[in-house]
């Protein structure tokens, strides 16, 4: 073989996969834009069905999800969804976590224009199955307890676990997990309470 034939072969080679990766990028740029806008709907809906849940019937008419404030607490950004009426703010909508037993609770709560809990769902949590699972509505309705409190009511040293001397029911055998969720509702109050003049801000769209 001479030097020119090895010459031609050696340019061959990463001319054929440049020319191959570049069909797979191109490829891959395609079906992302095919499917990039039927995952963001889906997202969208997932999200928009579970803010719906924390929200009584009825009680909204605006597009939530596009009438959002982001706020900071303790260093991270809460996205804050306002439900509305017409003009008039109905609830904000956000979620708040805190570590249980098995890792970290991620919790979806509601709270009208007043600072009272109209709804409390479980986003995400790895409690033990049969004992802290109970905060999920699926398995329990211990969470709907929080349904209609507030800062004052219970009274503030009440915002704890019947075992803690306060007023909300505690699982046998797994105390932590409905700890951590009390702790986590109530910081979450504490939460609108202190920024409910920039929730209540602005018209919405």
């Amino acid at each position: 073989m001479n030097l020119d034939t090895l010459r031609d072969k050696l340019a061959y080679q990463p001319i054929l996969l440049g020319t191959i990766a570049l069909l797979a990028s191109g490829a891959l740029a395609a079906v992302s834009n095919l499917t990039g806008p039927a995952i963001a709907a889906a997202e969208a809906k997932d999200l928009r069905d579970s803010l719906s849940e924390v929200l009584p019937a009825g009680l909204a008419d605006n597009d939530f999800l596009k009438d959002t404030v982001e706020l900071e607490r303790d260093g991270k950004t809460i996205t804050v969804y306002r439900a509305r009426h017409g003009s008039e703010l109905k609830a904000a909508l956000f979620k708040v976590a805190e570590r249980g037993y098995g890792g970290e609770i991620q919790i979806l709560m509601a709270v009208d224009a007043d600072g009272r809990m109209l709804g409390v769902r479980i986003l995400k949590h790895s409690e033990t199955p049969g004992l802290g699972d109970k905060i999920d509505v699926r398995k329990d309705d211990w969470v709907l307890d929080f349904n209609g409190k507030s800062l004052g009511d219970p009274a503030p040293e009440k915002w704890g676990v019947k075992k803690d001397n306060g007023v909300f029911d505690q699982f046998a055998g797994a105390t932590i997990t409905p700890r951590a969720v009390v702790k986590a509702v109530k910081g979450g109050l504490e939460f609108y309470a202190a920024r409910k003049q920039d929730i209540t801000a602005g018209s919405g769209s």
